[in-house]
């Protein structure tokens, strides 16, 4: 469902450009100084960070003149998706590092989507430690501090406690789900989904439709929560043969 065709999102890019929005960079997001009620300005996300966006998407965004931001897994760059459920015939890789470098210095921003994008309110204060400072300290070292400000949570799954950490960890910038609390560590985003297929994505339209887009796009992002579950069963069928994914990746 999280997947956007490559002509679907060439065209939804080219008539947002064409109609006059600007893409933020995510320091003029996080600048209080930024107008962020301006019309037709937009953070531009995406999670995970696979090898196809700088083969589909980054070059389409360059050629409109748009910018985004990338959530990476940092334990998986430049490895394939072994973390997740197995939904395609291969496994899909990731970005590697030199591809990251290549596209921020063209002004294409990263940041963290934790270490191996575990759902962070199930585990121990160990674990999410581990997931959050982790994934920054990976982050900072090869790409600078300022890669270290934002976070999304995997899943948008977010609880006071992770919060805490996540301030903890020096993370300046959260991103949840569909409903944030609006502070800046539990911020709201809306999903596009392969069902939003017009030149406008729901979540940029102030209409009854985008309402409504933004509510299906709220129940599919509570369904993420059978994932996890496919995850943790398949951890536990691992431990139980001892052999880490790691070793098996």
């Amino acid at each position: 469902m999280t997947r956007v065709g490559r002509s679907v999102f060439a065209r939804q890019m080219t008539a947002l450009a064409r109609a006059g929005w600007r893409t933020l960079s995510l320091a003029e997001f996080a600048d209080p100084r930024t107008a962020h009620r301006v019309p037709r300005t937009f953070l531009l996300t995406f999670d995970d960070g696979y090898a196809s966006l700088a083969e589909h998407a980054y070059p389409v965004l360059a050629d409109v003149g748009f910018t985004a931001t990338t959530f990476l897994i940092t334990d998986y760059v430049g490895r394939t998706n072994t973390w997740d459920v197995q939904y395609t015939w291969q496994r899909l890789k990731h970005l590697s590092w030199p591809q990251i470098e290549h596209w921020r210095a063209r002004g294409f921003d990263f940041a963290s989507h934790s270490a191996t994008h575990q759902r962070l309110t199930w585990l121990d204060d160990a674990g999410t430690e581990t997931e959050l400072r982790g994934s920054r300290e990976a982050l900072t070292a090869r790409l600078g501090p300022e890669a270290g400000s934002a976070i999304a949570y995997p899943f948008g799954a977010v609880d006071t406690r992770v919060l805490r950490q996540a301030r903890s960890a020096g993370y300046e910038l959260g991103f949840a789900g569909v409903k944030g609390s609006g502070e800046a560590l539990q911020l709201s985003r809306v999903p596009v989904y392969f069902w939003d297929a017009g030149d406008v994505p729901f979540g940029l339209r102030d209409d009854g439709i985008g309402s409504l887009g933004r509510t299906v796009a709220h129940l599919a992002n509570r369904c993420a929560v059978g994932t996890s579950l496919m995850q943790r069963l398949g951890g536990l069928a691992v431990e139980r043969f001892g052999v880490s994914n790691r070793q098996t990746a």
